[in-house]
């Protein structure tokens, strides 16, 4: 976990910009909100393991990131764990925006 945004290596730092745009970019604006809150919250503390974990989640469809967060379906085994769990919780969502 990193300390700081300052402390990003510059490679990371590019790739985690790069899946912040993908993040806000999903198509639909309940998935942008949530996928993109969420990156926006805890991207620039992702280890290189939780930056790769979530580069693989954004390859999935919305529907189905949308219905593992929610609980209406379980999560992958692949995408289960402290990262899906924190997803889960939504309480990075500001609902004044």
């Amino acid at each position: 976990m990193r300390e700081t945004p300052s402390t990003i290596d510059p490679d990371l730092a590019m790739q985690l910009k790069k899946l912040r745009f993908r993040a806000w970019h999903r198509g639909t604006r309940e998935a942008d909100m949530i996928i993109g809150g969420f990156v926006d919250k805890f991207g620039d503390s992702f280890s290189d393991r939780d930056l790769s974990w979530f580069e693989v989640l954004l390859e999935e469809q919305d529907i189905d990131i949308l219905n593992w967060i929610t609980g209406k379906e379980p999560a992958p085994a692949r995408f289960t764990g402290p990262l899906m769990q924190a997803m889960q919780k939504l309480d990075y969502l500001d609902p004044a925006k």
